[in-house]
């Protein structure tokens, strides 16, 4: 049937896709909250730097 060097290889197998599906997990996970941050950020940037122009230009 299967020696034991196949069924080493195929746990080996397991072991990678495993590895690898959870670090695409974590990945998508933490580049969808960088960048939603990142936006979030800029927003408040450019709301911050209107707000300044307004009064600036009142004064």
């Amino acid at each position: 049937m299967f020696e034991f060097s196949q069924y080493l290889g195929f746990l080996l197998f397991l072991t990678i896709l495993t590895i690898g599906f959870w670090l695409m997990f974590f990945l998508v996970g933490f580049v969808s909250y960088w960048v939603t941050g990142a936006s979030w950020e800029m927003i408040k940037e450019k709301k911050a730097k209107k707000r300044q122009e307004e009064q600036s230009v009142k004064i």
